[in-house]
């Protein structure tokens, strides 16, 4: 009714000239588009999380490469222990997800491993990059629950830090 109050104000004889009208077929118009659009994104989003699930269900091949100087990485890992419970029942838990015997997997090199006091365990690892998602399979199967893991791109700055040094004190 208003609206044709207002369009025989004005002098309109058609409904569809009301600034009313307009804005309610652009708001129509624009919700349609944001409900396909909300549509289009909750698909994407429910592919993509069954394809991240397969993923990570599926165990990576067991690796053989080696590190080298041209494909190495170093990764620091920390084991952070759940300081709620016992370290016995913490031990017993990792034996019984087999994390001693999986842990390092067989051809990743230990470089450190530390036990850093309040926090837990701190490990380096060396690895060629081609092994990278095997240890992480190996650290989630094994070790979640008895620990919290971080992971940290590392890499070795002693041949550096100590020339800086010596060039610093023998100046």
């Amino acid at each position: 009714m208003r609206a044709s109050r207002e369009n025989e104000f004005f002098g309109r004889s058609c409904r569809s000239y009301s600034p009313m009208h307009r804005m309610s077929i652009g708001k129509d118009s624009a919700m349609r588009s944001n409900r396909r659009t909300l549509t289009m994104a909750a698909m994407l989003a429910g592919a993509l999380a069954l394809t991240s699930t397969t993923m990570a269900q599926t165990s990576p091949p067991q690796g053989n490469a080696a590190p080298t100087a041209d494909n190495a990485v170093l990764l620091t890992v920390f084991f952070k222990h759940d300081q709620s419970r016992p370290l016995n029942e913490l031990n017993a838990q990792l034996d019984k997800q087999g994390f001693h015997k999986a842990f390092p997997p067989p051809g990743i090199e230990v470089v450190s491993w530390y036990v850093m006091m309040g926090i837990g365990q701190v490990i380096t690892l060396r690895l060629p990059a081609s092994r990278l998602r095997e240890v992480n399979r190996v650290i989630e199967d094994t070790a979640w629950g008895a620990y919290r893991t971080e992971f940290y791109p590392t890499y070795d700055y002693k041949a550096v830090g100590m020339a800086q040094h010596d060039k610093a004190t023998n100046n």
